[in-house]
């Protein structure tokens, strides 16, 4: 099958790229105290090099005390962090690329080294990290407004930096997506309730800060998804009209395109359809959507922490879904991770030098 649909431009508010093809965020903790390094600016360059239409970032820590809980993981504020953020972009940007940060907060979720604890408190919506499993304390309103403004801070800061556009991260169960969660948001303030319209207001007011911050004109993407780190088979909506209600608030506040993660982008989302869920997103909403999810291999990337290899697969269903316009957008991540060069060999219909994914790439900033 042609590969045509992945190499249409796109362009969308102020958003313009070259192809369909998103370098999807993933978390490598090569920034030793929080700051990117000549090692991390080569990377990104790399894949830029490769022709990637847009770069997502790792997710990067926001100005609140305990929003990472890697000390290796890169944070998105102070100046000798957003120096080195500089030097990232600039490389990309020689390179011919475009990039969006990734602003996150990961919420109630243990470190990562024992060793290492951040220096403040865990920021929570109810106290807890998983239904029924106590963590941390609820955030006070003080807390919640100041979460509010460190987003915001971070998105000024890409677009001071000269970064394409900026995606917010609100999925996999991190803080925002903890709000949306019924399982771990039990608060009965305006932050709460036992609807998803209630509990979107947290990512809501978010988003409508940092609109305010950066302009009309600058794109904010957001990721989602159903599922959680804590409960692979959650749903939040378990229906059209439930997706509906969640999303309408967040679009309403200045979303411009929905990263809608699924662990297989193949499987439809809703029964009676085939329209996975970036394609059901854009239904409800309007937007663009990027979807992603295993695209261009065997297995999926839960399984890849697990040692679990994958080898290259057909890209047919992908382009079938990009021709019908179900999504606008994929986002590729093990395949890129493996080889900066992947979208420049199915491009030249050099799938036969297509690598198979190793998990010892995780190890390497290859």
């Amino acid at each position: 099958m042609a590969f045509d649909a992945l190499f249409r431009p796109f362009n969308f508010r102020g958003l313009s790229l070259p192809n369909r093809v998103v370098m999807a965020p993933m978390t490598r903790s090569f920034s030793p105290h929080g700051v990117v390094s000549e090692e991390v600016a080569q990377y990104y360059r790399r894949r830029s090099e490769g022709q990637v239409g847009l770069i997502i970032s790792e997710g990067t820590g926001v100005d609140r005390p305990a929003s990472l809980n890697d000390p290796n993981v890169p944070r998105f504020h102070g100046e000798k962090e957003l120096a080195g953020w500089r030097h990232v972009v600039d490389e990309v940007h020689a390179a011919g690329g475009l990039m969006a940060p990734q602003l996150w907060h990961v919420g109630a979720v243990r470190t990562r080294e024992k060793s290492w604890e951040p220096p403040g408190a865990y920021d929570t919506p109810s106290g807890l990290s998983r239904p029924e499993k106590t963590f941390g304390e609820p955030m006070s309103a003080e807390a919640i407004a100041d979460a509010v403004r460190a987003f915001a801070d971070g998105a000024l800061a890409a677009k001071s930096l000269k970064f394409d556009a900026v995606e917010l991260h609100g999925a996999h169960g991190y803080l925002i997506d903890q709000f949306f969660w019924e399982g771990t948001n039990r608060r009965e303030d305006a932050y709460g309730g036992k609807s998803l319209p209630g509990r979107a207001r947290f990512a809501a007011d978010i988003v409508r800060a940092v609109r305010a911050a950066v302009g009309p004109e600058f794109p904010i993407l957001l990721r989602i998804s159903q599922w959680k780190q804590q409960d692979f088979a959650v749903k939040l909506a378990k229906t059209p009209r439930e997706l509906e209600d969640w999303l309408k608030p967040l679009v309403d506040a200045g979303v411009d395109i929905l990263h809608c993660s699924q662990r297989r982008f193949w499987e439809p989302e809703f029964e009676g359809s085939d329209l996975n869920f970036a394609g059901w997103a854009k239904k409800v909403t309007g937007l663009p959507t990027i979807s992603v999810g295993s695209v261009g291999l065997t297995g999926e990337f839960i399984a890849a922490y697990g040692g679990e290899s994958s080898q290259p697969a057909s890209l047919d269903e992908l382009i079938r879904r990009l021709d019908r316009e179900e999504f606008d957008l994929v986002a590729v991540g093990r395949a890129l991770l493996q080889d900066p060069q992947w979208l420049a060999k199915v491009r030249d219909g050099r799938t036969d030098e297509l690598m198979a994914f190793d998990r010892s790439a995780f190890a390497t900033m290859s």
